[in-house]
């Protein structure tokens, strides 16, 4: 029983120790730095715009969903080259989509490329990399929505060559719908801007989330090889496509970013169950790249190896304490009131710096996340470390989906004939047909349909 008070004790205070000094750095270096603005530059409106291909990979999206987010793309305000790829992936409600497929088909600006079969997000969005030529590539997901000014705001910052790649700020779009949107609108502000923001201060943002980065192209030309090859155990990577690209950026060199007022808004898990297998996904892909990104730390500031510290080590710790506390609770029939107000303090410390930094008091509320994590959580990501070899999405059913052998009508031009393509070596369909546009109204964001995560990427 002293072994176990005293386990509990030390895990409890290395925690404790541990947090303070991470989330006091990474406060500090969220703020804003003082660097003078690209924005500033007078003679920004003399300099050519890149061209900027915007991917968006779609499987089984709802077409609401899929509407209101190419209505944003169609919607940006920037001033230079613009062509959007809309990946279809072999969905298997294709019938569904076709309506949303026609209304931009013919735009100019638009091409809708349709895979025969189902292969993947990340082969999707390599196959309209390939088959694509501007200087900077936007991935976008079929469920997120772009604030009008997006575009531009990445462009300004990828300005700089050393900089291979930039993320948007992330908000919930269905935010108000149900207790966990809200906690989860709440976690992304927190990743983007207390972790994200932290990281971009050393110019090394170590995952660009999927729904909104942008690359380099000629990055992207250095790396699109080992990014469609990802293997772990021998078997093909598919899922943490976003986190594996930024670390294979850090690792040629280039610099990631993070840009806080391009905001993306996406739809999110509304219930545990899919909330669940989505973090499960994320937790093996986090340590399958943590691997990967601990060869770096020597290259980067002290900052980040702190930073990778304190994401994986500080857990381990929480559970560490956890499972004592619990084993005190069954052994001795009480838990140590220690172990309890260091937990409840650290949460209520972190949470009132957020509630204050955003200037919302609703960031109180966070708290509960800390029961969900130390119950939920906790048990998911030793979970995952177990079965890092397992790849399976857990959340993609695929159900009537094309046969590889299956080809799907094109009309490249309105009087033009029919006739199937190959987009980056993967057989499908280019579509271009009568384009009626709709009227552009990018609404609150929380107007956007939200369904059942069970057949999207996500």
């Amino acid at each position: 029983m002293d072994l176990l008070a005293t386990t509990s004790a030390v895990a409890v205070s290395s925690y404790a120790l541990l947090s303070t000094i991470y989330k006091s750095a990474q406060a500090l270096y969220a703020q804003p730095a003082n660097n003078s603005s690209l924005q500033d530059n007078p003679g920004q409106s003399e300099v050519v715009l890149p061209s900027v291909d915007v991917i968006v990979p779609c499987f089984n999206e709802d077409p609401n969903t899929l509407a209101d987010c190419l209505e944003s793309l169609a919607s940006q305000d920037y001033a230079g080259k613009l062509q959007v790829y809309v990946v279809d992936d072999g969905s298997a409600n294709r019938d569904a989509l076709a309506p949303i497929h026609k209304i931009y088909a013919n735009d100019p600006r638009f091409s809708i490329i349709l895979l025969a079969s189902n292969v993947g997000k990340r082969k999707a969005q390599i196959a309209a990399i390939r088959g694509s030529s501007g200087d900077l590539v936007l991935n976008v997901d079929s469920d997120t929505i772009l604030a009008a000014d997006v575009v531009t705001k990445l462009v300004l910052k990828m300005r700089d060559p050393e900089i291979g790649a930039a993320m948007g700020q992330l908000i919930a779009s269905n935010r108000n719908k149900t207790w966990l949107t809200r906690l989860i609108d709440m976690e992304y502000w927190l990743a983007c801007n207390e972790e994200r923001a932290a990281q971009a201060r050393f110019g090394a943002v170590m995952c660009c989330c999927g729904p909104c980065a942008m690359y380099r192209r000629s990055a992207l030309a250095l790396l699109l090889d080992q990014y469609e090859a990802q293997f772990f155990r021998g078997k093909p990577s598919d899922f943490g496509e976003d986190r594996h690209l930024t670390i294979l950026m850090l690792k040629a060199g280039f610099r990631t970013e993070y840009v806080p007022d391009a905001i993306a808004a996406t739809v999110v898990p509304d219930s545990l169950g899919p909330y669940l297998r989505q973090q499960l996904r994320w937790a093996r892909s986090t340590f399958r790249d943590t691997f990967l990104a601990l060869r770096l730390l020597p290259k980067l500031d002290g900052y980040l190896t702190l930073d990778v510290i304190g994401q994986n080590l500080g857990p381990l710790l929480l559970a560490l304490s956890s499972l004592a506390a619990l084993a005190q609770l069954l052994i001795g029939g009480s838990v140590p009131w220690w172990t309890g107000l260091t937990i409840a303090a650290m949460t209520m410390v972190r949470c009132s710096v957020a509630a204050v930094r955003a200037r919302e008091v609703r960031f109180l509320g966070f708290s509960l996340h800390t029961p969900i994590n130390i119950f939920l959580l906790l048990p998911l990501k030793a979970y995952a470390l177990c079965t890092l070899g397992n790849s399976d999405w857990l959340s993609r059913k695929v159900a009537n989906v094309p046969t590889v052998g299956e080809k799907q009508p094109v009309i490249l031009h309105p009087s033009a004939g029919r006739g199937p393509a190959s987009i980056g070596g993967i057989s499908g369909t280019i579509c271009k047909a009568e384009f009626s546009h709709r009227p552009s109204s990018l609404a609150a964001t929380e107007s956007v349909c939200a369904r059942d995560r069970s057949t999207a990427y996500k």
